[in-house]
């Protein structure tokens, strides 16, 4: 086993996951992940956890969805008791196939969503983290061979948390102080409110109310959303591949949408619920030990030069008490690069021109 595996695992249990002795550890197992599982395994026992393993697989999900009929149960008991009676959800994701999904039909798999919402919500009460173990087919769809994209993802997951924690906490404060955003580049100007909101400096652990690995990004709710912002990092979104989305926002809404490719799957998530049409997390890359596009959503997102939106649900550690914000079924990431003929403004004040924030001495006012 490489030990980078080991020390990933090492990362997940401890930094992450803040795992202690006597926790109820659920792991949700891809099928390619099971060195990681293995080394996780170790892990959770050397702290005295209890663990449930579970089996995470593209196709068993088509499989399943293809099959149903749709008139899903609602948070069926057995899996609903599972999370509700977990400490920790550990998610480590590996598939064989990152386009085994595909072919599922919107309308099947909103109603599943629907369905198992108080699951999900059960889900992100416990310490949950998402992390992804280096595969084939994970190294094909970021066109890199295998031994490469692998020292490029360890070199995303293996970084000094403490230290970016603590570069990330500059701009929280700036958000946190902050009440309107504006982002603007070619094809771009959009603003969004943030007064009243607290922004996530997540740093790859719950105690950060972080819950990716890698993360390096900086987080919050907005509110208020006008005008219009073109998505050109391209992803793979439900197993089809997006590129060039155009989002027009008017009275804190999608009003109008199009993109040169994957418009389909764009149209079937605003149509989920009305949350969808509204905006649950601006999000700013920071973690610069990602140097490229994947083409996955958990480094890509996190990769610095670059901002995402996501249409959807809002993170509860970004809304005051007593506050829901956007609430939806889905919550789906979309990516525009901010390393050229971009700025970040809050309150009128560029805080970010070109990728590069201004408490960096490369920064150019």
């Amino acid at each position: 086993m490489d030990e980078r595996v080991r020390e990933h695992a090492e990362v997940l249990v401890d930094w992450s996951a803040r795992v202690e002795a006597g926790d109820d550890v659920v792991v949700s197992v891809g099928p390619d992940a099971h060195e990681l599982a293995v080394a996780v395994a170790e892990k959770l026992g050397e702290r005295g956890a209890n663990l449930l393993a579970t089996y995470s697989s593209g196709e068993l999900t088509r499989a399943y969805l293809r099959a149903h009929d749709g008139d899903f149960d609602e948070n069926p008991a057995h899996e609903l008791a599972l999370v509700e009676n977990a400490d920790v959800y550990l998610s480590l994701g590996g598939g064989r196939n990152t386009s085994a999904t595909a072919d599922i039909p919107g309308e099947q798999r909103r109603a599943y969503d629907t369905a198992t919402s108080e699951i999900r919500e059960e889900r992100l009460a416990t310490r949950w983290v998402s992390t992804v173990h280096p595969t084939r087919s994970l190294a094909q769809q970021a066109n890199m061979a295998f031994e490469e994209y692998r020292d490029f993802a360890y070199d995303a997951i293996l970084r000094d948390w403490e230290s970016l924690a603590d570069e990330m906490a500059q701009l929280k404060e700036l958000l946190d102080d902050g009440d309107e955003v504006r982002l603007v580049s070619e094809n771009t100007d959009l603003t969004m409110r943030i007064d009243d909101r607290t922004a996530v400096n997540s740093a790859a652990s719950v105690a950060y109310d972080s819950h990716n690995l890698p993360s390096g990004e900086v987080f919050t709710a907005p509110s208020a959303t006008e005008g219009e912002v073109t998505f050109d990092v391209p992803m793979t979104i439900r197993g089809e591949s997006v590129r060039n989305v155009r989002l027009e926002f008017a009275d804190g809404e999608v009003v109008d949408y199009d993109a040169d490719q994957g418009g389909d799957v764009i149209g079937e998530i605003l149509e989920t619920d009305e949350g969808a049409r509204r905006l649950g997390e601006l999000g700013i890359g920071m973690n610069r030990g990602i140097d490229r596009y994947t083409d996955n959503i958990l480094f890509d997102e996190k990769m610095g030069d670059t901002v995402h939106l996501a249409l959807g649900r809002a993170y509860d550690a970004c809304l005051p008490d007593g506050e829901s914000g956007t609430d939806s079924a889905v919550h789906v990431d979309l990516i525009t690069d901010v390393s050229e003929g971009s700025r970040l403004e809050i309150d009128g004040d560029v805080v970010q021109r070109n990728g590069t924030f201004r408490f960096e001495d490369w920064f150019d006012g």
